[in-house]
């Protein structure tokens, strides 16, 4: 849920936080669907080799606050490092645009 403007961003949301977890990621798999993310933590900068599909990106500081983020980035591609992010919430494509997410905007993760 993006608490700055109330839209939900992602009803399901699983937690890659360990090293086998945050290595894999979402590599290999064939789609992220509407309102689900993967939160990698802790995690500053991504990647999308081995993966089918475009993504979003958000860089999260530990107090889920946006600090970064990258919109629609394509299979194959290194995001950008961000050193105030300790997490990052991956989330299909488009997802950022559709939900008016911005720097700064507060996140809840359940």
């Amino acid at each position: 849920m993006n608490l700055s403007n109330g839209i939900e961003i992602a009803n399901q949301v699983s937690i890659a936080d360990s090293f086998f977890k945050r290595l894999r990621g979402l590599m290999f798999t064939e789609s992220l669907p509407t309102g689900h993310g993967l939160l990698i933590k802790p995690c500053r900068s991504i990647h999308t080799f081995f993966m089918n599909y475009s993504i979003d990106v958000l860089y999260l500081n530990e107090e889920l606050e946006v600090v970064g983020m990258d919109e629609t980035v394509r299979p194959a591609a290194v995001g950008k490092y961000q050193s105030r992010a300790h997490s990052v919430l991956e989330l299909p494509a488009g997802t950022i645009r559709e939900t008016e997410t911005k720097v700064g905007h507060y996140l809840s993760i359940n």
